[in-house]
Order: C-alpha cells, then sequence, then structure tokens
C-alpha cells in the first residue's frame, strides 16, 4: 500500500511538473487563438464557426512558418543521409567489428559532409508540444475545463468556441461516439480521409521524386514502404479522439508539408533522381552548370567559419598570417627592430713559468659546449 501511494505521489509531481511547463504553449496557442478571432470577427462575426476555424489555421500558418527553417534542414538532412548511405556501408564493411571505431569514423564521416543525424526529427519534435497544447486548450474548452490565459480571462469566447460549428459539426466535438450519427461524424470523417491521403501523398512525392534508385532496395526501404501504410493507419486511429478544431490543424499541416517540401524538392533535389533529372533540364535551359551549383552547395555545407586570427604585435614587429599558404607562418614588418646578440667580454689570466700574470681580454666567439670539449 504504502509503495502505490509513492508510486502515486511520483505520477503526481511529474504531472504537475508537465502541466507546468506546458503553461506557456497554453498561453500562446491561447493568445493566437484569440488574436486572430478578433482580426476575422468584423467580416464574419463573433460566433461563427468559419471564424473559429480560419483562426485555427493562421495559428496553424504562423507556427509552420516559424519552423521553415528546420524543415529545410530536416528534408536536407534526409536527402543527405540518403546520399551516404554507400559510404556508411563502406565504413560498415571495414570496421564492423569494432564497433568503437566504427562510430568514431561515422561521426567523423558526418562532421566531413556537413550531416546531422538528428536534424530529420527535430520538426516533428518542436510539433508535437505544439500539437499537444492546441488540443489541451480546445479540448478543456469543450469540457469546461479551460486552459490557456486568453480563454480563462474571456469566459464568453469559451461559451462561443463550443457552439462554433462548420457545416454543422462542432469544432470542440469528437468524431465518438457514433450514435446519434449526424453532421460531426460526416465532416470528422472527411477530414480524416483528407489527411490521411495528404500525408500518404507527401510520402509517396518524397520516395517517388526524391530518392535515387540505390536508396529503393534492401531492407531499410522495405521499413519505409511499410511505413508508408502504417503511419496513415495510426493517424486515423488517433483522429478518432481528437476534437475536429484540432483536425483542422492537423489537415492545414499537412497541406503545408506537402506544399513546402514540393518546392523544395523542386528546387534542390537529390542527386540521381528524377526530380534532379528535371532541375538538371531546367538549370541548362536557363544557361546555368549544374554540377557547378551543386559543388558550391556541398562546399557551403561543409565549409566550418572560423574567426579570423587578430595580428600579433610584439615589441613594434606585427605579425600577420599568409593568407596565400593558409598557415601559421609569420611575416615580420620592415621597421622592426633587429635583434643584435651581446658581444661578452672574456678575461683570462694566465701566471708563466718566472710567475708574472699575463692578462689577456677578448670577445667570447667561441659555444660554451665547443669550449666544454677542451
Amino acid at each position: 500500500m504504502v509503495d502505490l501511494l509513492v508510486s502515486l505521489n511520483i505520477f503526481d509531481s511529474f504531472y504537475g511538473l508537465l502541466s507546468a511547463m506546458m503553461q506557456p504553449l497554453y498561453w500562446a496557442v491561447s493568445g493566437l487563438v484569440v488574436f486572430f478571432h478578433s482580426v476575422f470577427t468584423p467580416l464574419l462575426g463573433a460566433d461563427n464557426g468559419w471564424n473559429w476555424a480560419l483562426a485555427i489555421v493562421s495559428l496553424t500558418v504562423v507556427i509552420r512558418t516559424l519552423l521553415i527553417p528546420l524543415f529545410v534542414k530536416q528534408i536536407n538532412s534526409a536527402r543527405n543521409m540518403q546520399l551516404l548511405q554507400p559510404k556508411l556501408a563502406e565504413l560498415q564493411k571495414k570496421y564492423g567489428a569494432d564497433r568503437e571505431r566504427l562510430g568514431q569514423e561515422t561521426m567523423k564521416l558526418y562532421q566531413s559532409e556537413g550531416v546531422n543525424p538528428m536534424a530529420s526529427c527535430l520538426p516533428l519534435l518542436l510539433q508535437m508540444p505544439i500539437f499537444l497544447a492546441l488540443f489541451r486548450v480546445l479540448e478543456g474548452a469543450s469540457s469546461g475545463n479551460v486552459r490557456g490565459h486568453f480563454f480563462k480571462e474571456n469566459p464568453q469566447l469559451v461559451e462561443s468556441l463550443q457552439r462554433a460549428e462548420i457545416f454543422g459539426a462542432g469544432l470542440a466535438d469528437r468524431l465518438l461516439p457514433f450514435t446519434p450519427f449526424g453532421s460531426t461524424q460526416v465532416v470528422a470523417i472527411v477530414l480524416v480521409i483528407l489527411m490521411v491521403g495528404i500525408f500518404w501523398l507527401t510520402q509517396v512525392q518524397l520516395m517517388r521524386k526524391n530518392m535515387p534508385p540505390e536508396s529503393q532496395v534492401g531492407q531499410a526501404a522495405q521499413m519505409q514502404k511499410m511505413m508508408l501504410y502504417f503511419f496513415p493507419f495510426i493517424y486515423a486511429m488517433s483522429a478518432i479522439v481528437i476534437p475536429i478544431g484540432v483536425l483542422v490543424y492537423w489537415l492545414t499541416s499537412n497541406v503545408w508539408t506537402y506544399a513546402q517540401q514540393a518546392i523544395l524538392i523542386r528546387n534542390n533535389p537529390a542527386p540521381n533522381t528524377p526530380a534532379y533529372i528535371d532541375w538538371e533540364e531546367r538549370m541548362l535551359a536557363k544557361g546555368k552548370d549544374p554540377q557547378q551549383i551543386v559543388l558550391a552547395r556541398a562546399e557551403k555545407r561543409r565549409r566550418t567559419k572560423k574567426a579570423p586570427a587578430a595580428p600579433r604585435t610584439v615589441q613594434g614587429a606585427t605579425a600577420t598570417a599568409s593568407p596565400a599558404e593558409g598557415d601559421e607562418q609569420a611575416t615580420v614588418t620592415d621597421d622592426a627592430p633587429k635583434v643584435t646578440r651581446q658581444q661578452v667580454t672574456r678575461q683570462t689570466v694566465r701566471t708563466t713559468d718566472d710567475g708574472r700574470r699575463i692578462v689577456q681580454r677578448g670577445p667570447q666567439n667561441k659555444s660554451r659546449a665547443s669550449r666544454k670539449k677542451k
């Protein structure tokens, strides 16, 4: 019994921590939805369902616009990982028995090619908290457990959102239960079909247009084809318990992903792909060299920016690095002072056989090492 209570306390603490971390997202999501709702209110009216739907669509556009740089990195990273598969296979064949050495050589390859394996997951990971925040805000509005500062401060907006409808379906309602079957279920099913269909087309677009033939064979390719049909199934099952307002966000996000990926594939396709052949033909028609463009992009990716070293000044002499050679050689200016070795006068006292002392003075021309040999 004590163990059960301890477990419950730990769970409550974790839930409380997660809820505290989500509060800023609740604040931001509710604020953006309320802001865009106020923008469209003069045109559509405060209680119009399409006003709330457009507010959710505008929220999606803002979020996806902010994520454009991460999306570009995601697509480029996935493409570069595909292009590195032959080199990774060579490393696996060469260092397969030494896991530590294989890991080191793999990281060196990633660094030299400017590839980050985790970059392909980053946009999805960043969207998940936003998706969860929107789900919780709309779910709270429908159930009466209000979340988000701007909805808490404006209870009339919560009531308006609860009554908002598009095509007769409430934005705060869900597909389940099926009874009674009406406009809410029809709209939810249509949104789920469109959402899953666009997601499937996005994956097919990537596989057919922007993947080289060697990447479409093997175990990894088979797994990717299985995921092509597995993920839409997961999407459809998840959408059953999601409010229609969140489905509007999800559908808008998928449409944005499809269009954004199509633009990226058209302008920066992976080599040895159908999209790359089309891109080469367009570049040649414009009088540009496709190979030079590819080399310039690869060099830009590999280039590491280093801050130039400041010139060193030592007693009036300025040492500057030679840009032509790129090493650490230094050039001393002509007006630098010259260093002259100090002449040390050596005095030698010698006593002759008849008792006379002879003193000899002269510069020390011999080194200490040569004098020791005598």
